[in-house]
């Protein structure tokens, strides 16, 4: 197929060749719902459809609308990002057109990656040049496609990256860089988007922006004027003698790249929505069932060399006693329940790697111990029922730090969602313990691993502490991340068909926060947030 021009009542869009998408995602199948009235398109994730699924504070975002299972039982990543790149000319209308696809696309867990972040930083002399309106940013020369490439590939991947904030009135980076992860879709913008081999390779589908140069000129005037405290007759001297060349020489000979080219920009709701269309398209073919795969997997293997069961003594046995029993009063369930954590939590640190360590006693004799061999050690907590472990972590761990993860289970798909994380500073550098209460298939628990790992926590750094697991959750964690240590206090044979442990302990955060469990809840992922 060729280039195409398709034009209806609202208006129109070029169609510059067919986009593949695992063989089959072509265009072809959509170019009849367009010019049949463009029909409503499906939608993928459970979301509400008169506000967004966004819970703001003054503080923090967090999405009611989770992100689904982006790896498989394996626990290895199945489905790339889709990434979305949108080239033009300078104010062509390119961001305008990324938040109106954004709208459109109405899902949660899209990133706008802006080719202005990617600026080089400039030297002194460069910096004068460039206070001057005589340094030509509109070259090729520069960006950084090294770091540009580097990092759209990790994000593509699934991975956290971390994004400079460029100051466009000193013409440098701030030293704070922005951390961005968990993308589904990706839409990356520049005026030289399709300029390098390499990011091209990374693009699904190519976008271009097609504005006329005169509003161009006068979008470019308003926003360097209003916005990067720029004089109009520097502005215009700088259009002049760089912009306009480098759109006619570097960016409008890419327009032959594009999948698909947008005239007038933002206004075209006819090419935006054609796009929409194929991205959920995409997204639905990408769509994983982690949680039926783990119920059917690997259980008739014997427990794994990596699980750790606390010694089942009297006490501890007494314990668990009090804590299943359903007549137990909630004073007692927590008393007990921390009792049980302070020795799950004391048994994991004897896994973290130590080395030998001589001191001098207050008699004058050396001793020989040992001391903690690592950089730092950082607890990581599944919310809701997860949190409760935080205390008895702190009793035995001096000033550690806690991060927080809310995975939640979509009560149509029966898949794990996450929706909120929190995780500390450079956390890749740590001993990780993972905690939560109970596990049962161990949805939850592989989904936070992964978070992890897409954080850059080594595996064989990560203890995933629970105070009562299924068989099954312990196969299923043990299966996709074989160097993940797994210490609890018991593990329980069974998981009923409503994924409870059984003969289980019950909704442990309802039964240790007081309140009352959703009818069909399950012993991981039901838990709400406590804000």
């Amino acid at each position: 197929m060729g280039s195409g021009f398709l034009q209806t009542s609202k208006g129109e869009v070029w169609i510059s060749r067919l986009i593949h998408g695992g063989g089959e995602g072509s265009l072809d199948r959509l170019l009849t719902s367009v010019s049949s009235g463009l029909s409503p398109r499906k939608r993928t994730t459970s979301q509400c459809k008169s506000e967004p699924p966004l819970l703001r504070t003054s503080k923090r975002t967090i999405y009611t609308a989770g992100r689904p299972p982006w790896y498989n039982e394996h626990g290895t990543q199945s489905k790339e990002a889709f990434v979305i790149g949108l080239c033009g000319g300078s104010a062509s209308g390119k961001t305008t057109v990324a938040r109106k696809i954004i709208e459109a696309l109405d899902v949660p867990w899209v990133v706008l990656l802006s080719m202005d972040s990617f600026y080089k930083v400039l030297t002194p002399e460069q910096q004068v040049t460039a206070a001057s309106n005589d340094y030509n940013f509109d070259h090729p020369d520069a960006f950084d496609f090294g770091l540009l490439a580097h990092t759209l590939r990790k994000l593509k991947l699934g991975k956290s990256v971390k994004i400079p904030v460029y100051d466009f009135t000193t013409h440098g980076r701030q030293k704070d860089w922005k951390t961005v992860y968990g993308a589904s879709v990706i839409i990356f913008e520049g005026i030289m988007a399709f300029a390098d081999k390499e990011l091209l390779q990374l693009l699904d589908m190519k976008i271009f922006v097609e504005t006329d140069s005169d509003i161009r000129l006068v979008r470019r005037l308003q926003r360097d004027i209003t916005e990067r405290g720029r004089d109009i007759d520097g502005v215009i001297k700088q259009y002049n003698k760089f912009v306009k060349p480098a759109f006619e020489q570097y960016i409008e000979p890419t327009m032959r790249l594009a999948d698909i080219v947008v005239p007038r920009g933002g206004g075209n709701m006819v090419a935006i929505d054609l796009i929409v269309q194929h991205v959920h398209s995409q997204l639905e073919e990408r769509e994983l069932s982690v949680r039926a795969a783990l119920a059917s997997a690997h259980q008739a293997q014997p427990l794994p060399q990596t699980l750790s069961v606390l010694e089942s003594t009297p006490q501890v046995r007494g314990m668990h006693t009090i804590i299943r029993n359903k007549e137990t009063s909630r004073d007692e369930f927590i008393f007990y329940s921390k009792r049980l954590m302070r020795l799950l939590i004391e048994r994991a640190l004897s896994f973290l790697p130590s080395e030998s360590h001589i001191v001098q006693t207050p008699q004058g004799e050396d001793y020989e111990g040992r001391t903690f061999h690592g950089k730092r050690i950082t607890g990581v907590s599944i919310l809701r029922a997860g949190e409760t472990m935080e205390p008895a972590l702190r009793a035995v761990c001096k000033d550690v730090r806690i991060g927080k993860i809310l995975i939640q289970t979509n009560q149509d798909t029966g898949e794990p969602e996450l929706h909120y994380l929190r995780l500390p500073k450079d956390i890749g550098e740590d001993h990780v313990i993972l905690m939560d209460c109970t596990v049962s298939t161990g949805a939850a628990a592989m989904m936070a691993v992964r978070v992890l790992l897409d954080h850059d926590v080594q595996e064989d750094k990560i203890l995933l502490v629970s105070l009562l697991m299924a068989e099954m959750g312990v196969h299923s964690v043990a299966y996709a991340f074989p160097q993940v240590q797994i210490i609890t206090t018991a593990v329980d044979k069974k998981v009923n068909d409503l994924f409870h442990i059984i003969p289980g302990i019950g909704n442990f955060g309802d039964r240790y926060f007081g309140t009352d469990a959703p009818p069909e809840w399950s012993d991981e992922e039901m838990d709400e947030p406590s804000y």
